[in-house]
């Protein structure tokens, strides 16, 4: 089992993560430039060797309610590697709400207007990162990405008005 200052050390070695004294001597490690409002992927590393890594997003983690991996009997190897996966989940990737924002240059919360040939109007709105369509206020769909949005709106014979 690693010590307290050897978990400690390893968490440290990730750049991207801030360390964060805690209550009770337990320390935190926090992800900034998280994509969603988890941030927090080292929670509660106590010097009596407890410590958890949030695994919520990685898909196939064993985690409890809170989406906590329980780091107490992890290798070095171990913890680097869940740890690293935790960071990578907490990304943004290719086609989240805040991605297409960042390419199309807009804020993220703006609106799109979509128009077919008949008139009928949807909105396309971004929100915890995912893509509302919306009739009026009535919800038409909602997908993962942009694109998936896009192409739905193609096919059904929608354009964007500028």
């Amino acid at each position: 089992m690693l010590t307290f200052e050897q978990k400690i050390a390893i968490m440290e070695s990730f750049p991207e993560l801030q360390r964060k004294n805690v209550s009770l001597g337990r320390i935190n490690f926090h992800y900034e430039d998280s994509a969603y409002d988890k941030k927090t992927v080292g929670y509660h590393f106590h010097p009596n060797g407890n410590g958890y890594i949030y695994a919520g997003q990685i898909e196939g983690a064993e985690t409890d309610d809170k989406g906590l991996v329980n780091i107490r009997d992890y290798s070095e190897e171990q913890l680097r590697e869940l740890a690293g996966a935790a960071i990578r989940s907490l990304t943004a990737r290719p086609g989240t709400a805040r991605q297409a924002a960042d390419k199309t240059g807009s804020s993220g919360t703006d609106e799109q207007t979509w128009e077919n040939a008949d008139g009928h109007v949807l909105t396309v709105k971004p929100e915890d990162d995912m893509w509302f369509i919306h009739a009026g206020l009535n919800l038409d769909s909602v997908f993962e990405s942009y694109e998936e949005a896009v192409e739905y709106l193609e096919e059904e014979g929608f354009t964007r008005r500028k």
